[in-house]
């Protein structure tokens, strides 16, 4: 849970609706495999395991970014481009390079100089509440043509060459193939001699230009045989989320047709009880997890996914015990317990209602600006009869959404309801005053 400062801030902070609404990927094992593929990174760099958050953007062009010194944002269109797991841990080492190199210290005047209207919105938004926005809901303003968020997220050539410099010296470190850089730069060659419109973002805000390529494959060729390969452990979770990103994010017959789909080999099956579970063929789909399972019985993942689909397949009561086994293996992950709130909440009985608030709540104290888990977390409040913080939890959706008319609504509502000075009492006051400082902003 964010103390109540960090979420007044927050709140205060970040009042924009966005150019355009992308969303954020929340799944727990896209971002437990991205958090395995930037460790060596991290370590390399001096940052910590744990002090960057990565989160994936649902947009199939090519772009990365930081928004502050605690995330990096993805495109999934950008990881789905790459052929291996070296050239996601470059742009990976890209990006903390610019946090490490202090590149992100202007970007509080740089906000207030572009964004009058707080163009930027939700991406920051997300970042400030440390935990990211939820599934297709959360709004993320991120990439677009807008001349505001260009100027914000974007990086001098100067600041381009430091950071490239950086990257490299850390997959060195980290006894990666620098040269892994390249693949990514290839990706945008020619970018800069088209017009803005037809450009993938990553070329509007990380200039290129053949000085920079040039600078990156020399350093590369002056490593040797110093660079390696990514470690097995990195190159599976690799191969596992992009076999989920695809899964869930292409055609689901073309998935099928595919030839990566064919076999019998762990990504292969993955794919496939994806692409059934999408087709949907919940039985098909069922049937390969069965397959997954037996061989890794004891992967939470899994267990997540088989209650997903059951789940979607109307089978509430064996979902439920699907993602019971699956919190029981990563007692930890906030979006495990928001999946068996939301089983317990389709079991719609006293008992399971009950149940759903204690996993939510669970769920809010590690992952708090999660609309999705907030609007359930509402639904659970109400159905045990507490209306007041159901509606604070609806006041905080809102406004993590950047709705502040309905997040006021709700808020005033909570304010009404609950004892004054108690902790839900307080969070409303916290969105009124997020509220007022958006409509101060518009005018």
């Amino acid at each position: 849970m964010l103390k109540r400062l960090t979420l007044s801030l927050f709140l205060m902070l970040f009042c924009a609706v966005p150019a355009y609404a992308a969303s954020l990927i929340r799944d727990a094992e896209i971002e437990y495999a991205l958090r395995k593929i930037a460790q060596p990174i991290l370590q390399a760099a001096g940052m910590g395991s744990n002090r960057i958050r990565i989160l994936v953007i649902n947009d199939p062009s090519l772009n990365a970014f930081v928004a502050d010194s605690r995330h990096v944002f993805v495109h999934s269109g950008l990881i789905m481009k790459l052929s291996r797991p070296e050239a996601l841990q470059a742009v990976l080492a890209h990006e903390f390079a610019h946090i490490a190199n202090g590149h992100l210290t202007l970007r509080a005047s740089n906000l207030r100089a572009a964004s009058t209207q707080g163009a930027i919105g939700l991406a920051l938004a997300a970042a400030a509440a440390l935990a990211g926005e939820g599934q297709a809901a959360g709004g993320l303003a991120a990439g677009t043509a807008s001349t505001a968020q260009r100027v914000f997220f974007s990086h001098t050539r100067a600041e381009e060459a430091s950071a490239d410099q950086s990257a490299l010296r850390y997959m060195a470190r980290a006894g990666l193939d620098p040269d892994a850089m390249s693949d990514v730069l290839n990706l945008f060659r020619g970018q800069e001699a088209l017009r803005p419109g037809r450009q993938d973002p990553y070329a509007l805000t990380h200039p290129l230009s053949r000085d920079r390529l040039r600078a990156v494959k020399g350093f590369a060729a002056s490593q040797g045989s110093a660079g390696g390969e990514a470690s097995a452990e990195t190159v599976y979770w690799f191969n596992r989320m992009d076999a989920k990103l695809k899964g869930f994010l292409r055609n689901a017959n073309y998935v099928l047709r595919r030839k990566e789909s064919k076999g019998n080999s762990e990504t292969a099956i993955l794919r496939r009880a994806i692409a059934y579970h999408r087709t949907p063929k919940p039985k098909k789909a069922l049937s390969e997890l069965e397959r997954l399972l037996a061989m890794r019985p004891r992967d939470p993942f899994y267990h997540e996914l088989r209650g997903q689909v059951l789940l979607e397949s109307g089978n509430v009561g064996a979902a439920v015990q699907s993602y019971r086994n699956a919190l029981a293996l990563a007692p930890n992950e906030a979006l495990i317990m928001r999946g068996l709130g939301r089983a317990y909440l389709a079991a719609d009985s006293a008992d399971a209602n009950r149940a759903a608030l204690s996993t939510l709540e669970k769920a809010r104290t590690r992952d708090s600006g999660d609309p999705g888990m907030l609007r359930d977390l509402a639904v659970a409040h109400a159905r045990v009869g507490q209306n007041g913080l159901a509606s604070v939890a609806t006041a905080e959706r809102y406004a993590i959404i950047g709705r502040y008319k309905d997040a006021e609504l709700h808020a005033k509502r909570a304010s009404g309801a609950l004892p004054r000075g108690s902790s839900g009492w307080l969070r409303a006051q916290d969105v009124l005053i997020a509220a007022k400082s958006a409509k101060t902003r518009r005018r």
